[in-house]
């Protein structure tokens, strides 16, 4: 009998293997697939107000919306997944975002803003379900898969961001047709994410066993310090992928130079995205990577606002260390501040949804007091008030610290 089971338990382990390597595949394909269709915009977006006739207040919104549609969503996503499940939201997630990209790049304004809304949509359910789904199948290795996840992410943003104009000039595709490019990984990722679809498992069963403990996080000091801790540095990121290539236009560069600057940002952003999450994956407490993070992120604004072109690339590989850290992080502390997957998944939909609320005025707010001022001094030191505040939220954040089991208080686990 026992030569009968390990018979049986070496048949079924490569099947086993096959399994985990497809939901990687299928979980990093996802990734690619959550910033680069709001990334392509920022090089053009001088192109889509010359085609419409919009302001920098409008063109502001074509970041914003998402931003908006996350902050919605992001709640609602924990529930969409204890209903049919965490892959069957996902698969559902990426079918929406594929037709969301074809809708955004039709010949309309109103088709321009609906697609942008939708797309934002999609992407908050992946944004919050990702996370909780690494800490639900990968509970020994969620250091090394969040890293790998948000490079991933990042990776797909900088190309985005790099080919903007090579596709849509170089290869006269116009700025439409290269926005409708991304469909085609989204495409790809939803094929990729069926062999996931029909695991209707674990999650569903943990809700209903703990359902009558659930309570909101709303609370939680430690879920506020990581709701806004997400929200700063998604306000700065926004900001950055909205305006950077047209402040940098402004001081002469050229839009192809001024979209591979914002490339270079999110390029060198990959060291860090892979292997914060690793460090902190080992630490106890992550206030000192916090505040690291944000000191980068000061002086990268600083030297931005004293405007010499020799330090704008310094200041772009700055600003991407800092971004790539301060999201990886982000993403950590919706594992390492939770006891459960479910726990893991509220958090992130919570701060997610305050986070992505605050980020939302980001773009806008950066675009109207340019139309107001003329120039973008104040806009810059604007931002480092941010930065400011989100050292202050990263010491909260990184506290070693995480939330009781269902809930609102959190517990010190020193």
């Amino acid at each position: 009998m026992n030569h009968v089971n390990q018979a049986s338990a070496a048949a079924s382990r490569p099947l086993v293997m096959t399994s985990s390597w497809l939901l990687l595949l299928g979980i990093l394909l996802i990734a690619a697939n959550l910033r680069a269709s709001i990334t392509a915009v920022g090089p053009i977006v001088s192109n889509i107000q010359q085609t419409f006739g919009l302001s920098s207040t409008w063109t502001g919104m074509l970041t914003t919306l998402p931003l908006l549609a996350f902050a919605l969503i992001s709640p609602l996503a924990p529930r969409m997944a204890r209903r049919i499940s965490m892959e069957n939201t996902l698969f559902g997630a990426m079918i929406v975002l594929t037709g969301a990209i074809i809708i955004r790049s039709l010949p309309s304004i109103a088709a321009l803003f609906v697609g942008t809304a939708l797309l934002g949509m999609a992407i908050a359910i992946a944004n919050v379900l990702l996370p909780s789904l690494i800490k639900r199948d990968f509970a020994s290795r969620v250091g090394l898969m969040t890293g790998l996840y948000s490079v991933v992410m990042n990776l797909g943003a900088a190309l985005a961001s790099g080919f903007s104009i090579p596709i849509s000039e170089q290869l006269g595709f116009g700025w439409q047709g290269m926005l409708a490019c991304w469909a085609l990984l989204a495409l790809i990722s939803s094929a990729a994410w069926i062999p996931q679809i029909r695991k209707m498992k674990r999650i569903n069963q943990t809700s209903a066993q703990n359902g009558s403990k659930r309570k909101s996080l709303f609370g939680s000091k430690l879920a506020w310090q990581v709701s806004l801790f997400m929200g700063l540095q998604s306000f700065c990121f926004y900001v950055n992928v909205s305006w950077l290539p047209e402040i940098l236009h402004d001081r002469g560069m050229s839009h192809s130079d001024a979209g591979w600057m914002l490339s270079l940002l999110q390029f060198v952003s990959l060291p860090a995205t892979f292997l914060i999450p690793v460090i902190a994956g080992r630490q106890a407490s992550q206030k000192g990577l916090s505040l690291l993070t944000a000191l980068l992120m000061l002086v990268g604004y600083i030297g931005l606002y004293n405007g010499h072109a020799a330090l704008i690339p310094v200041c772009m590989i700055l600003l991407g260390i800092a971004g790539g850290s301060g999201f990886s992080l982000a993403v950590m502390f919706f594992v390492l501040r939770t006891g459960s997957a479910e726990q893991s998944a509220q958090l992130s939909g919570m701060a997610q949804s305050i986070g992505y609320l605050l980020a939302a005025a980001g773009p806008l707010l950066f675009g109207f007091i340019h139309d107001l001022t003329g120039n973008w001094n104040l806009s810059l030191a604007m931002l480092m008030l941010v930065v400011v505040g989100f050292a202050l939220t990263g010491l909260g954040a990184g506290a070693n610290r995480t939330l009781s089991v269902w809930g609102a208080a959190s517990r010190d686990k020193r």
